[in-house]
């Protein structure tokens, strides 16, 4: 496999070094040995990628980078492009979120397997490898990535929630898209940053006909989910008002373009008062997870429900 130092369109591009060359080869041929439907390459510089299109021609070629230049080098090179928009904590939940990028560009399927390449340690190119399959994956990302958010909302009320709002993401009701809002913790803040924009269908009712872990809260949930406004979950998993306003107003927020304005609520609600918000948009039926006003964690509707696992793999490799 050759790869040249070439000139697209008067764009420079970096030379691809003698031990990036090597790892590009092995990712290739591991590419095809595990029949990938894709292979990922994070690049920080931008290198000749209509070559490596060229090499790629029994699986997808696709290429992920946070720097301007980078960007239009794929561009003009007519290659699959990954826009990062943020940089992560660390460079295996940055794999995570482009992975998850990719599906909702439907670049990547749920069941595909793909094998990414990236760099923990050079500079000047990438040194490791991984194959991902995406359906044994999804679920652990998703378990570890709630693990680690710093809130006081304990896990299995988190994972309640987030379980309603992939099903209603998944499923909407009656047969049409439904988006809807969860906002879980704080809630005393969350209620004074909001006003009753419909009658509250959980006021009056006891602890346990409003408690989340019941199965029949959970489906009134989803029934109610077609009303305007948000849902306010306490920390301990008691439903405690439904179709809410929320006036929450923060500075310095920035959102991906596309995003409506129940994902702008989410962010301002978050950032406010320290709760986690949960989105579900009702064009895609992707659910978004907020915290301090920025999306931690984003999750593409699956055709079968999440299997939680205890999040103790890294997610990336094999």
């Amino acid at each position: 496999m050759a790869y040249a130092n070439s000139y697209t369109q008067c764009m420079q591009r970096h030379e691809i070094t003698p031990e990036f060359q090597k790892i590009l080869e092995t990712a290739f041929r591991l590419a095809e040995e595990v029949s990938a439907s894709a292979l990922l390459i994070l690049a920080d510089r931008p290198y000749d990628f209509a070559s490596l299109k060229r090499d790629s021609t029994r699986f997808r070629l696709i290429v992920a980078s946070d720097k301007k230049d980078v960007q239009d080098a794929i561009r003009l090179d007519d290659v699959d492009i990954v826009e990062i928009q943020q940089e992560p904590q660390s460079r295996h939940i940055q794999v995570s979120q482009i992975l998850l990028e990719a599906m909702a560009d439907e670049l990547l399927q749920t069941g595909d397997v793909a094998v990414v390449v990236y760099s923990i340690y050079e500079k000047d190119g990438c040194d490791t490898v991984s194959v991902v399959r995406l359906a044994e994956q999804l679920a652990r990302l998703t378990s570890r990535d709630l693990q680690r958010l710093e809130t006081k909302v304990p896990l299995e009320t988190l994972r309640i929630v987030v379980d309603l709002a992939c099903e209603i993401g998944r499923e909407g009701r009656e047969g049409k898209p439904v988006g809807t809002l969860f906002v879980v913790g704080s809630h005393r803040k969350v209620m004074e940053l909001s006003t009753e924009q419909v009658h509250d269908p959980f006021r009056g009712y006891p602890k346990a006909e409003r408690a989340i872990r019941n199965p029949r809260v959970r489906e009134s949930i989803k029934e109610l989910a077609q009303i305007d406004g948000a849902f306010v979950i306490s920390s301990d998993g008691l439903a405690i008002s439904a179709g809410r306003h929320l006036r929450a107003s923060a500075d310095g927020l920035t959102l991906s373009k596309g995003l409506g304005s129940r994902h702008w609520a989410a962010a301002d609600i978050s950032k406010a008062t320290g709760a986690i918000a949960i989105a579900v948009s009702e064009s895609t039926g992707t659910v978004r997870v907020f915290q301090d006003g920025m999306i931690v964690l984003r999750i593409e509707p699956m055709r079968n429900a999440m299997k939680w696992t205890d999040g103790k793999g890294d997610g990336t490799g094999e």
